[in-house]
């Protein structure tokens, strides 16, 4: 089975609760690593989202 895309929101939403178990200093050492590279993975979805979206705007705008 496929696994499902998250959505930009969803990514969002993964990353502040990574952030705020980070503040809150919920996160022990051990899971550390773990969660920044979740986020990290996260925030480069993102990324390539907005890149995307920023993209089809421009080719909608130039036609």
């Amino acid at each position: 089975m496929a696994k499902k895309e998250m959505t930009y929101a969803e990514s969002m939403a993964q990353i502040e609760k990574i952030l705020a178990r980070f503040r809150n200093e919920e996160m022990d050492v051990d899971s550390l690593a773990a969660e920044v590279k979740r986020a990290t993975e996260l925030i480069a979805g993102c990324k390539s989202r907005l890149r995307k979206a920023e993209e089809e705007v421009s080719k909608i705008l130039e036609s």
